[in-house]
């Protein structure tokens, strides 16, 4: 297991400890940690995907409304 030292400013470090009264700080900043990263992530992946979605449409040829409008008549049909 790693050893983090950090620095923080006293008024947080006092409203950590009124707010997480009785639980391992070890613990409650692990699951902080955990939850930072998993948001990173999922901001990584939005990133990429609209990236991804963006690229594709800057390859795609443009579509009046009036065909998306044919298209969906079309699909509505019995």
């Amino acid at each position: 297991m790693a050893t983090m030292i950090l620095d923080v400013p006293d008024q947080l470090k006092e409203e950590f400890e009124r707010v997480l009264e009785g639980k391992q700080p070890n613990d409650a900043i692990t699951e902080f940690m955990r939850e930072a990263v998993e948001r990173a992530q999922l901001k990584q992946r939005s990133h990429q995907a609209i990236a991804s979605i963006l690229e594709r449409r800057s390859r795609m040829n443009p579509v009046s409304a009036d065909e998306i409008r044919a298209a969906r008549e079309e699909l509505r049909k019995p």
